[in-house]
């Protein structure tokens, strides 16, 4: 019930502020122009709180029962007569390029807001971990290639990779366009090599949720749960934890690397629990108290060991000074966008599975999990978020800013505006491919709870 209501509130706080990012895009912009805002509203439905703006104009500003969305209503001549003051400030009285650029301006701000998302990351450093090769399941695509547990993936094709992200992204692209995964690795000696991974007409299924790693047959590399340092006086060094113990079980619980120990132990703040470990030849039962430290307001346990030092070569810190921050911020919403959209594009030509569709379910479990993980992960899944936002409402559908813009770019080239009739057909369409993608998102969600 907690993760329930935390993940709630974490989707009604990143709903909130990147509908109000979109729609401050809409407001200020049409301001620039002299356009008259009549409401600034985040949410839909009825309004829950409600404010008069100062100035002859009296915007209403509100925060609407629907968090789902939000809108800026502008002064339009065609909605309802306009007063002789307010001559020339209506929406569909300024010049088309005015129009266009308040239609662009909400998802220019998503991204906008994405650029300083990543910058913040960048300047305060993103934990990395570099995209190596773990577990490989004998038979697999994986294990057909060539792939062994400790090589490190350091390009795919022609793009040099130094992190899981890049990997990832430039796999997916690689596999769905043609079956094929070139792959250059390294191993743990140094020495490169390359293989290709060949899944043949199994790349749609292999685009689910969830689906690609077990599909090739690995898993990314993670340190195991080897002790390299015990925090003097911390809850290790109390229990008899050494230098050196390898964790396998804690309360029963199988501890394969140091991300099952962190899981584990971050569950159990405070708690007795039992640690087996494997010291040299002997396995040894230990029984330790837990300590807790709090973190984004939360107490988590705290065992007080650090990995073994060797695992500084697949663990970085991905840092940059205020000014290269900038370019790397912009290289990453750009690669970010661009890949959705051409996911998007192969969704359609049943290229990429369409499961990859989230409703609000699961951004929603997908906020908590992240507000969880700390700010710099509900940053960096605000970014995403975002970017997704604004590269939706550019497409060409009448009921978002991308047809909107359609309309205006038909009204420019024939010198008049679109037939009422042609403009409610489209709305209609619109409306259908609208709900049809909703429908594909709940249904979706409602998988995923049902497994």
């Amino acid at each position: 019930m907690g993760d329930a209501v935390s993940s709630l509130v974490a989707f009604i706080v990143a709903i909130s502020i990147l509908v109000a990012v979109h729609e401050y895009g809409h407001y200020i912009v049409g301001r620039w122009m002299g356009m008259k805002v009549l409401r600034f509203s985040i949410g839909f439905g009825k309004p829950l709180w409600t404010r008069i703006g100062a100035g002859e104009d009296r915007t209403e500003y509100c925060i609407s029962a629907i968090p789902l969305g939000g809108y800026v209503r502008f002064l339009d001549s065609r909605e309802a007569d306009i007063e002789p003051r307010d001559e020339g400030r209506a929406f569909n009285q300024k010049s088309i390029p005015a129009r266009i650029a308040v239609l662009l301006a909400g998802p220019m701000f998503n991204f906008l807001f994405a650029i300083l998302a990543y910058w913040m990351l960048f300047v305060y450093g993103i934990p990395t971990l570099r995209p190596a090769i773990g577990e490989v399941e004998p038979g697999s695509y994986a294990a057909e290639a060539g792939l062994r547990e400790g090589d490190r993936i350091i390009a795919v094709g022609s793009v040099t990779t130094d992190n899981w992200e890049s990997a990832l992204v430039n796999m997916l692209d690689q596999m769905v366009a043609s079956g094929n995964v070139q792959l250059r690795l390294q191993n743990e000696s140094g020495s490169q090599r390359s293989a290709t991974i060949n899944v043949g007409n199994d790349a749609t299924r292999l685009t689910e949720p969830g689906m690609l790693f077990d599909g090739l047959g690995f898993a990314p590399w993670q340190p195991p749960a080897v002790v390299g340092e015990v925090t003097a006086g911390g809850a290790a060094d109390a229990g008899g934890l050494q230098e050196g113990d390898q964790i396998v079980r804690i309360d029963d619980l199988p501890i394969r690397n140091f991300a099952d120990l962190r899981t584990v132990v971050s569950e159990r703040a405070n708690a007795d629990v039992v640690i087996e470990v494997e010291r040299g030849t002997e396995r040894l039962t230990l029984d330790v108290r837990l300590g807790a430290t709090e973190r984004d307001g939360v107490m988590v346990g705290q065992l007080g060991v650090a990995a073994k030092a060797n695992t500084q070569d697949y663990f970085y810190l991905r840092k940059f000074g205020p000014l290269e921050s900038i370019a790397h911020a912009n290289e990453r919403m750009w690669q970010t966008a661009v890949f959705t959209l051409r996911m998007l594009g192969r969704m359609v030509t049943g290229d990429v599975s369409i499961k990859n569709i989230s409703g609000p379910i699961n951004i929603a479990q997908f906020a908590g999990a992240s507000a969880q993980a700390g700010v710099g992960n509900f940053l960096g899944f605000l970014a995403i978020v975002s970017i997704s936002l604004g590269v939706l409402n550019l497409l060409p559908l009448p009921v978002l800013d991308g047809g909107q813009i359609v309309y205006q770019l038909v009204e420019w080239l024939k010198g008049s505006p679109m037939s009422e009739r042609a403009q409610i057909l489209g709305q209609q369409v619109g409306i259908f491919a609208l709900l049809l993608l909703m429908s594909f998102a709940f249904y979706n969600d409602i998988a995923r709870l049902l497994g």
